[in-house]
């Protein structure tokens, strides 16, 4: 059974109260300065190389610095960011096993209905570590040069036009059944496995329009391969300043992904506190941000009761759109 939103947060937020003690029976507490006291895994769910990845080492290694022991990025890709979870919901609840968290697990909670282990049931939020947006693209031959001529051109020719994504379930895909339901419009979703095949596909124009992280896409819309038509933040972005919001044509559409880390349940409270602030200030290293920034990527800081706000709320905003689209888990 799924956890109800409420009784989640309110978990989430009385973590930091709770004693530190261990989930196992007659186990020593965990003092903040004897923790860590050897080398810390942070499984992240994609492989070697991907934005989420990059990120996951920029922070790692700011956050190494502070807690005085390295952080080993450990990639565990598949099923859709679930093999990771499994992976982390499984280990012991000590601290020393974490867990990127993604926009991805909070959209599973519904993909996967039937899933024994989801984010909300088996991780506590630590920390929010940053937004990123998406740019909508097409491939420069198409006949659309504008998101309001897309739609109208869609409208013009329902089920017409192909919808490329990395996957199903998938955050590219879901923003296009999410533009999708807000603009009326009918498109034949077209899943390829991974950004790399999804856009040679949108290249040779085997698909017409696709979702893409901004880290990804960037490259392609410099070198004049993909043009871009609008971005998924609410304002124009630094690294794409002259391409602007699908929100200004479609009111309240708006999207962005997030990461973050979690930790197994039953982790001790104080355990939890000292990686959220260490995670916070890790973000507010320099050099942090400006990687994140030629990403198109915004650090997202905060407490641990924000960041269960956060999975919750995305938990059931795209629960909608699945049910919507009527999407199954591959």
């Amino acid at each position: 059974m799924k956890l109800p939103r409420r009784r989640f947060l309110r978990l989430a937020t009385s973590a930091a109260a709770l004693p530190a003690i261990s989930h196992i029976a007659g186990a020593q507490t965990y003092p903040s300065q004897a923790y860590p006291s050897r080398p810390v895994s942070l499984i992240v769910f994609v492989p070697a190389g991907g934005t989420p990845d990059i990120i996951a080492r920029h922070v790692g290694q700011a956050l190494s610095q502070r807690l005085g022991q390295s952080v080993i990025i450990d990639n565990r890709p598949g099923g859709g960011g679930n093999l990771a979870l499994q992976a982390v919901a499984r280990a012991p609840a000590d601290g020393y096993t974490l867990l990127m968290v993604a926009t991805p697990h909070a959209i599973n909670v519904t993909l996967y209905e039937k899933s024994t282990i989801t984010v909300t049931r088996d991780i506590v939020p630590v920390a929010s570590i940053n937004n990123d947006s998406f740019v909508l693209l097409v491939n420069p031959a198409f006949a659309a040069k504008a998101v309001s001529e897309l739609i109208a051109y869609a409208k013009a020719n329902p089920g017409k036009i192909n919808l490329g994504s990395s996957g199903t379930g998938n955050l590219s895909h879901l923003c296009g059944e999410l533009f999708r339901m807000t603009t009326g419009i009918e498109v034949v979703h077209v899943p390829y496995r991974g950004t790399p095949a999804a856009h040679s596909a949108l290249l040779a124009g085997d698909v017409h329009m696709m979702f893409d992280a901004i880290g990804s896409a960037v490259p392609q819309i410099q070198a004049g391969a993909l043009r871009a038509l609008g971005v998924t933040a609410t304002t124009r972005l630094r690294v794409l300043p002259d391409i602007p919001p699908i929100g200004d044509v479609v009111p309240g559409f708006a999207v962005t992904g997030w990461l973050g880390i979690g930790v197994p349940k039953s982790t001790p409270a104080e355990i939890v506190e000292r990686l959220n602030r260490e995670v916070n200030a890790a973000l507010a290293d320099p050099l942090v941000k400006t990687r994140m920034a030629d990403l198109g990527s915004e650090p997202l800081p905060g407490s641990v009761a924000d960041f269960a706000k956060l999975i919750a709320d995305d938990t059931e905003k795209w629960a909608k759109v699945v049910r919507f689209a009527g999407i199954k888990a591959e």
